[in-house]
């Protein structure tokens, strides 16, 4: 006599759909424990091949705090510690877009990047000097204040996540969304931070150098158009930031250059990386 399971073949659950399953009841299990991230990491990763995985905390006017990852390679781990927490969250367009309201769900990179940002001074010197040729998150929402991002990404291939892997990723939101709700409210995370996690001075002083880019030297308006640019938009996507013409954003650019004796974005990232590591 045939099972209902050989009459409807269709209906027999996949290796894969098994160990998604059970490695997503693992992760419930332990949602609780300081070791969740890695629990969801494994779940995810019984889904597609997942090579680095990063979960930080992003709170409003704060640098973001690492609290799991996996996978990084050894020669990219430096870069990613000592530039990109010091100082280059400030130009990441994930950071920026968290900090400017974007609402929670799954983003690759290119979703969210401003149109000029794969061809930028920080996508050349951040992104792929830490493995990333491009990213994907997950944004959770934990109040007003913090968020979780969970990053996934390919960097010891350095390849990109297909379409179809995309789209499964994507389909995993809720349940990942759910979790790391959970993971926050039964204490969980608490037990991944440092007992004061406030902003430190230095943090304070390199945000305060951010804004300050340029010095005196440079009106608002032309700080404003050194940052838009730093980020990776191009002149009409500046334009359009800021609700004026292109022709003005290449005068204030124009303006901006010569006052601090560059000659192209290049030139540029580095006078501002300088600029913030004098702080």
């Amino acid at each position: 006599m045939n099972t209902k399971a050989s009459r409807h073949p269709s209906l027999t659950p996949s290796l894969g759909f098994q160990a998604w399953n059970v490695s997503v009841a693992q992760a419930v299990a332990n949602v609780a424990q300081a070791n969740f991230p890695a629990y969801l990491d494994a779940a995810l990763s019984s889904l597609l091949p997942i090579e680095c995985v990063l979960l930080g905390l992003e709170c409003k006017g704060q640098p973001p705090q690492p609290i799991y990852q996996r996978g990084i390679p050894e020669i990219y781990l430096e870069n990613l510690t000592s530039r990109y927490y010091a100082r280059g969250y400030l130009l990441d367009p994930f950071c920026l877009a968290i900090e400017n309201g974007l609402a929670q769900g799954f983003y690759p990179l290119a979703e969210i990047a401003p149109d000029n940002f794969f061809s930028s001074e920080y996508y050349k010197n951040y992104y792929l000097k830490c493995g990333a040729v491009e990213d994907s998150h997950y944004i959770i929402d934990l109040d007003d204040q913090r968020k979780l991002s969970l990053c996934v990404y390919q960097g010891c291939s350095g390849s990109r996540f297909s379409k179809s892997q995309l789209n499964l990723l994507r389909s995993a939101e809720p349940l990942v969304r759910e979790l790391c709700l959970q993971f926050d409210r039964t204490g969980g995370l608490a037990q991944c931070l440092p007992d004061e996690h406030a902003p430190s001075n230095l943090s304070r002083h390199i945000r305060a150098a951010f804004m300050s880019f340029g010095g005196d030297g440079l009106t608002d308006r032309e700080r404003e158009i050194a940052h838009l640019l730093l980020r990776g938009h191009s002149v009409k996507s500046s334009a359009k930031v800021l609700e004026i013409s292109p022709q003005t954003v290449r005068m204030h650019r124009k303006n901006l250059y010569t006052k601090l004796a560059v000659n192209s974005q290049a030139e540029l990232f580095a006078l501002f990386i300088d600029w913030l590591t004098r702080y």
